[in-house]
């Protein structure tokens, strides 16, 4: 029987592994979310997130899974008469898709199979209608393990569309992958931290454009909790618009201290050592899902070539070694498996992960 009292180490797309030192900081004593000490706080996670964002623009800190996100980012930045372009390349794109939908907004969907990229020719060809006033793209598709050549696609738009919005979930991306927000020209991007920030879940980092928030006050009906315009009210006082996660916020003034201390190509390159390693472990063993071109630096889908069952490796390495690895998502669930290597995962700890999946696939 399993105990949640005795949780496995977790190389799973998210929530990956969250280390002791981490933890310890979401248990410092809180602090009353409109005292100075807070703002405080507050402030100083704000610059460093810009740093490690590199925008001027600006940054919200949000109580909220990156879900809320998708909805926020529909609501507050176009209006009911017009239509956005959504990017669907795997799971979590196409549910992106149906929030759009959701909120009343008229949506086209840009489709490939799971396991491609979606290009910047086959964007240009959609935009060249003119009829979109935004797009939605995902930098890194968890659900595959799929890199979308987003910096590619970027300076397409900046030459052909300036005037279409940009949105970006890099929940998956975000830390572990390049990010140069304002060199982009993208209007939000946002993560939640239980991925390559590599703390628990719950809490959402944003960056929104000048241009996001102009256009946000000319849209009616933006709800309450996720209205952009109190967010940036209350950033102006070092606060946020509703009570905050003040353990998260620890937690990330942590880890953005080391990431900042480390710098960002540096950070950038240890993921890359990562993927590089698990690439070549995947291939040799078995195979990958997507092209190698496009596979991400975050986390590896593992295309199952041997036929194994993948719940019993998972379940087998679980019992042993207390540590466990994803299987595939939705329909790739046996055909694929995943491995995570973002965040506080380090190589040793990949060479340890890949060494029990090779004795128990003997």
């Amino acid at each position: 029987m399993v105990d949640w009292r005795k949780p496995p180490r977790l190389f799973i797309p998210g929530p990956v592994l969250v280390k002791e030192d981490v933890l310890q900081q979401l248990a410092r004593p809180t602090l009353g979310h409109r005292g100075k000490e807070y703002a405080q706080l507050h402030g100083e996670v704000i610059d460093m997130l810009k740093k490690v964002l590199f925008t001027n623009q600006h940054v919200f800190l949000v109580t909220s899974s990156a879900s809320g996100m998708w909805e926020a980012s529909i609501r507050n930045c176009v209006d009911f008469n017009e239509t956005v372009l959504a990017t669907c390349c795997g799971a979590f794109s196409d549910k992106w898709a149906d929030v759009i939908k959701s909120c009343g907004r008229n949506c086209d969907e840009l489709k490939v199979e799971w396991g491609q990229a979606v290009t910047a020719d086959m964007i240009d060809k959609k935009l060249a209608s003119g009829k979109y006033a935004a797009i939605t793209l995902v930098y890194n598709e968890t659900s595959t393990g799929l890199t979308n050549p987003l910096y590619e696609v970027s300076e397409m738009m900046k030459k052909k569309y300036p005037d279409v919005l940009v949105f970006v979930d890099a929940v998956s991306g975000l830390v572990g992958l390049p990010m140069h927000f304002d060199q982009l020209g993208w209007d939000i991007v946002f993560a939640s931290v239980q991925k390559a920030f590599a703390l628990p879940p719950g809490f959402t980092v944003a960056a929104v454009s000048n241009r996001a928030m102009e256009k946000c006050k000319k849209v009616p009906q933006r709800g309450y909790y996720f209205d952009f315009a109190p967010f940036v009210k209350s950033n102006e006082k070092n606060q946020t618009p509703t009570t905050p996660s003040i353990p998260h916020i620890f937690g990330l003034h942590y880890q953005c201290t080391k990431l900042v201390k480390e710098g960002m190509e540096n950070v950038w390159k240890r993921h890359k050592e990562m993927g590089d390693y698990t690439r070549a472990w995947a291939k040799e063993k078995f195979g990958l899902f997507c092209e190698e071109k496009y596979a991400s630096n975050t986390l590896t889908t593992v295309k199952n070539t041997r036929g194994v069952v993948v719940a019993d490796i998972i379940k087998a390495v679980q019992e042993k070694h207390q540590t466990a690895f994803g299987n595939g998502y939705n329909k790739l669930k046996e055909v694929t498996f995943r491995i995570a290597h973002m965040g506080d995962i380090t190589l040793k700890d990949l060479k340890e992960l890949t060494g029990w999946i090779d004795s128990e696939l003997k």
